[in-house]
């Protein structure tokens, strides 16, 4: 454990992000002193996703949405197209959600009660600690990916990360670190241990020489830095082969084609895709597999043509191989049987969609193919 009093090891973090913080767009005041509102977007963009990709979605969304009342107002499609390409959508889901009850019920401002933001859709025990701490300068903990690498490495930690014993232990420890900050300071001590682990106490390759804490590291001291945090053994991603198809109307590219919309509830809910699913192992092919998939989600009848493309995607916990082809309508009338929402659209109009990254590869290629046979877009 180390041996540095937790008061000493908060003064030195708060004065090590004095000096080497990051310049980034939802710092343009100082930790503690913070929109409340900007925190809580930059802390649900950032988690699970790297901060070079979080700059430009947080500008635009700032942009578009600039405070709680105007998020309330958008309609949720809008909301899903501001997020498309971040990902994990249940974060854009709650995020609206969320605003409109803070319209409801706290007068359009974010509340500065950890029970309050805790009722709130889609905010947990971190993201509570770093609006509290951050926009309202509560001396209320932290616990991300790289805080708990830090404190792993800090108070060598020697049992998995994220066994609950550890994990009540960390959060003892991240509570005492931030209630031993210096008087109005708790903002900046909890945003200097993020700050910490995501540029100095790194997955790989720790730069100890340069670390604020190096003396008072256990883990360093007796060599072990690179062995913290200890991580539970990774299971094998499983791999499923996927269809789906361009469905048109008439004839390729002279026609609408047909999209369909993710029930809200599961994943990638509310958005729109080329709607297919997984082969099955009673599948012929995947040409059958596609025409059954249509026939149960859309309850039409589809005859399968060409390849258009084939897109490899990795999520958090699965890979997928996913084959599109060109299908044309053949009969019924489609229904919401397996989809939200069903709809014919033009070629020109799929920028309008909120697509998950996967879709938006198929139209590009569907673009891409168009521009090959030389047909004028509609």
């Amino acid at each position: 454990m180390s041996s540095l009093p937790h008061a000493q090891i908060s003064a030195r973090l708060v004065d090590w992000h004095a000096q080497h913080q990051r310049l980034l767009p939802w710092r343009e005041a100082r930790a503690g002193h913070r929109d409340p509102y900007a925190v809580w977007v930059s802390e649900i963009m950032l988690q699970q996703t790297r901060v070079e990709t979080v700059i430009d979605y947080f500008n635009h969304w700032m942009t578009r949405f600039p405070d709680v009342e105007a998020l309330a107002a958008a309609d949720l499609q809008t909301v899903l197209k501001a997020w498309e390409g971040l990902g994990y959508y249940a974060r854009a889901r709650n995020l609206h959600k969320a605003a409109q009850q803070i319209v409801t019920h706290h007068g359009g401002q974010l509340p500065a009660d950890r029970s309050a933001l805790l009722a709130l859709p889609g905010i947990g025990e971190y993201t509570v600690g770093a609006i509290l701490s951050i926009a309202f300068n509560q001396p209320e903990p932290i616990l991300d990916g790289n805080v708990k690498r830090v404190l792993a490495r800090l108070f060598d930690i020697d049992q998995p990360i994220n066994e609950p014993a550890t994990l009540r232990k960390l959060w003892e420890m991240a509570r005492s670190v931030v209630e031993s900050a210096p008087t109005g300071m708790a903002g900046d001590c909890n945003e200097g241990l993020m700050e910490l682990g995501a540029t100095v106490c790194t997955p790989q390759n720790p730069r100890c020489l340069i670390c604020p804490l190096l003396d008072v590291c256990a883990a360093a001291r007796i060599g072990k830095q690179a062995e913290r945090p200890i991580l539970p053994r990774r299971k094998q991603t499983p791999h499923y082969d996927v269809a789906a198809g361009v469905i048109w109307a008439g004839e390729p590219f002279r026609s609408k084609l047909l999209l369909a919309q993710r029930p809200s509830d599961g994943m990638l809910g509310g958005l729109w895709e080329f709607p297919g699913g997984k082969l099955e192992p009673h599948d012929a092919d995947l040409p059958a597999c596609l025409r059954r998939e249509i026939a149960e989600e859309l309850a039409i009848e589809i005859e399968v043509h060409d390849l258009l493309t084939t897109i490899r995607h990795a999520y958090t916990h699965f890979r997928i191989t996913l084959h599109t082809f060109h299908a044309r309508h053949i009969a019924g009338e489609p229904q919401t049987l397996g989809c939200q929402a069903w709809r014919w659209v033009e070629m020109t109009e799929l920028s309008a969609f909120p697509l998950p990254v996967t879709d938006q590869k198929i139209a590009a290629a569907l673009n891409e193919a168009r521009l090959s046979l030389q047909l004028p877009s509609q």
